[in-house]
């Protein structure tokens, strides 16, 4: 008797782990399927005020295929260059300017119920390597949106970021 009460214990775990793995195993729906390009992506602090992250008009690809793996980029549209014309001989404020104004990330993507559930392998801000993260979505038509809850920056302000991207043809 202690032995089935083992076996069906050890069967339990085997199950959960399963349907765990199958989880994260989740399709993403056909209709996130495809390339994007960014229509607008600010930070909303609790006073209300918009901060464009990447200026008024932001440009950025984000590319999902029907397996779940994507690439995003989002970048300022007018960036300067450094000055010495190397990437590794630039100053302190190039340096930061270069990083603040971009964002790259490559993951896996998911999807249930109008939520969105990402895993990031790499990204261009480190701290979010091996990050997972849920979202709300909502597409309609052409244009998919969805909210950050702790955007790269601001969070510890309490701002949440606003990301709208719209599909190429």
């Amino acid at each position: 008797m202690q032995r089935y009460r083992m076996a069906l214990a050890l069967l339990g775990l085997a199950w959960a782990a399963g349907m765990a793995h199958a989880a994260s195993e989740m399709p993403v729906p056909s209709a996130l399927v495809g390339a994007w390009t960014l229509e607008r992506v600010d930070n909303v602090y609790p006073d209300g005020r918009r901060v464009e992250l990447y200026g008024p008009h932001p440009q950025g690809l984000w590319i999902i295929d029907a397996q779940g793996r994507y690439m995003m980029q989002m970048v300022r549209a007018q960036r300067s260059g450094f000055a010495a014309g190397d990437k590794s001989k630039g100053t302190p404020e190039e340096y930061r300017a270069a990083s603040l104004d971009s964002n790259a990330h490559f993951g896996r993507i998911s999807a249930d119920d109008h939520t969105m559930h990402t895993h990031i392998e790499q990204a261009s801000f480190p701290n979010w390597n091996g990050k997972d993260g849920n979202s709300a979505y909502t597409l309609k038509g052409d244009e998919l949106s969805y909210v950050v809850a702790k955007p790269s920056s601001g969070a510890s302000e309490g701002a949440h970021g606003e990301v709208v991207w719209r599909r190429l043809p």
